[in-house]
């Protein structure tokens, strides 16, 4: 009778559970928050693991997120107060051996991790007591508390660990976050389940279901048909693809992301050395018209390496109007013409729908100014492992996303051209590295976005990359999702009290 009731119980809970459906682009390379570079691993472990602290939904303030309380002795002394009873998702408890551990595993020679940088300047870490942690700097460091946002590694789990970068945790992640791995399967579909101990609470939903579908199109019309509950929507998509049908089912969010896309040139070549070649190749560029054709209003033009919005932004850079006839004269100066044209091949990933048609336009327009331009779109595993991570390319066509307090170091200083370094195009400007080193150990806010503000002119003359646009974030929730709170981060900041209407 008690193992009947039991079947009862669990098939009634089955009958009512809810699950998110929502669909990634790619397959997640590795589930590990310290070696989660791509897209997809990135997302899918946001759910499976948490840091010390985070930002507020206003992307604001910095709060605790495994840190009960925070706070600086001095400023090279910073002293993080952990949540008791916390767990893991195999119920061992949380504790500060995990914090040190992360620490170390960060800063070893094992791993490849692009969070290693930002412990560069960490003297020590030491635990004060099973709930206490005191990490010491060696100088004052303006990313001090931003750098204890990525999550921290179970020490009980990988403490005996040889491989991290091959370990079997990769596939088999055990965090502390909302929800938990329930299934893995490469390709198809990648399923989440909410953690009953989370700290927080347990979530509302009961699961998230992440399909793994590469096809733009496939994608969006699974959202039309409703077998997605959430998805990103293109602009001409929003614009020519939507009926009244689809809005009576979806709410629509648009925020400007944080985030833009480039075409960076490999300036370890001989052809991108010169300065007059790389701005002549932006001055052949229509930025406007490459949002008119690909964004409708959807977006703005980028004229720098960082977002407008944030302290480092420079109003006073332009983005450079095209000028095909300055572009030809600064051309044949540097010895090409219709006879010897500049010649370079663009590589992009298929996991964006917009850039491998941003590539053709951008073709299209450097033409004009007498350039030939091939095209390579790769599948981004691929492109990742076989053109980005060993830099063998002409010229990439990528993003990157930043945070609200950006970090010059990991994209434009000469120590960040590395295997698994954001430096991906070998930028070397001895003022900049001299700025960059400068500028660590600078906490006053405002003389920061000054050398923020310099820099951000200095890398714009360069033209290390063309800067391209900054898009729009177009995100269509089905509205039997209830609670969504939307902000300039997102609509994911509450999602453990989101519920859903099966």
């Amino acid at each position: 009778m008690k193992s009947l009731f039991l079947l009862l119980f669990a098939l009634s809970l089955n009958l009512f559970s809810s699950t998110l459906q929502l669909a990634t682009a790619s397959n997640p390379s590795r589930l590990n928050p310290i070696l989660a570079t791509d897209s997809s691993s990135s997302e899918i472990t946001g759910f499976l693991f948490n840091g010390l602290v985070k930002y507020d939904k206003d992307s604001k303030k910095i709060i605790g997120d495994l840190a009960s309380n925070f706070y600086f002795v001095d400023n090279k002394t910073l002293i993080f107060e952990l949540k008791k009873g916390v767990k893991w998702h195999d119920g061992v408890e949380f504790s500060a051996k995990d914090v040190l551990f992360t620490y170390q595993t960060l800063i070893s020679d094992k791993i490849v991790s692009p969070y290693s940088a930002g412990f560069r300047f960490v003297k020590d870490v030491k635990i004060l007591d099973k709930y206490k942690i005191e990490v010491i700097y060696k100088t004052a460091y303006f990313k001090a508390l931003e750098t204890w946002m990525m999550g921290i590694l179970p020490e009980h789990i990988l403490k005996d660990e040889q491989n991290l970068m091959s370990a079997s945790f990769n596939t088999h992640p055990i965090g502390t976050g909302a929800y938990k791995l329930e299934q893995l399967e490469y390709s198809k579909d990648i399923v989440l389940a909410a953690f009953d101990k989370y700290f927080e609470g347990r979530p509302k939903i009961d699961k998230i279901s992440f399909h793994v579908i590469g096809d733009e199109m496939t994608r969006f019309l699974m959202l039309k048909s409703e077998q997605l509950d959430i998805g990103s929507i293109e602009p001409i998509a929003y614009e020519r693809q939507l009926e009244k049908d689809f809005f009576d089912k979806f709410k629509t969010y648009e925020e400007i992301t944080l985030s833009y896309t480039y075409l960076g040139f490999n300036l370890r070549l001989e052809k991108f050395k010169n300065p007059s070649v790389r701005r002549a190749l932006s001055l052949a560029i229509n930025r406007q018209e490459l949002i008119d054709i690909l964004f409708f209003k959807h977006a703005k033009v980028c004229s720098g390496p960082f977002l407008p919005g944030g302290a480092a932004f420079n109003k006073n850079v332009k983005v450079p109007i095209q000028n095909i006839q300055k572009a030809k004269e600064l051309l044949k100066k540097a010895g090409y013409d219709e006879k010897h044209p500049f010649k370079f091949e663009i590589v992009t990933s298929n996991s964006s729908p917009v850039r491998p048609y941003a590539a053709e336009i951008l073709q299209h327009q450097l033409k004009k100014a007498g350039v030939i331009v091939t095209l390579r779109v790769m599948e981004w595993q691929a492109f990742l492992n076989m053109v980005v991570f060993p830099h063998k390319f002409d010229a990439v066509l990528l993003g990157w996303g930043l945070s609200p307090t950006p970090d010059p170091y990991l994209f434009w200083h000469t120590d960040s051209d590395k295997k698994g370094g954001f430096n991906l195009v070998g930028y070397n400007n001895p003022k900049i590295n001299k700025m960059i080193e400068e500028s660590q150990s600078i906490i006053d806010r405002d003389k920061l976005a000054k050398i923020w503000q310099e820099m951000f002119q200095i890398i714009a003359d360069d033209d290390p990359y063309l800067f391209l646009f900054i898009p729009n974030s177009i995100t269509a929730v089905n509205k039997n999702i209830k609670h969504i709170e939307p902000r300039l981060s997102g609509i994911w900041h509450n999602y453990i009290k989101w519920e859903k209407n099966e």
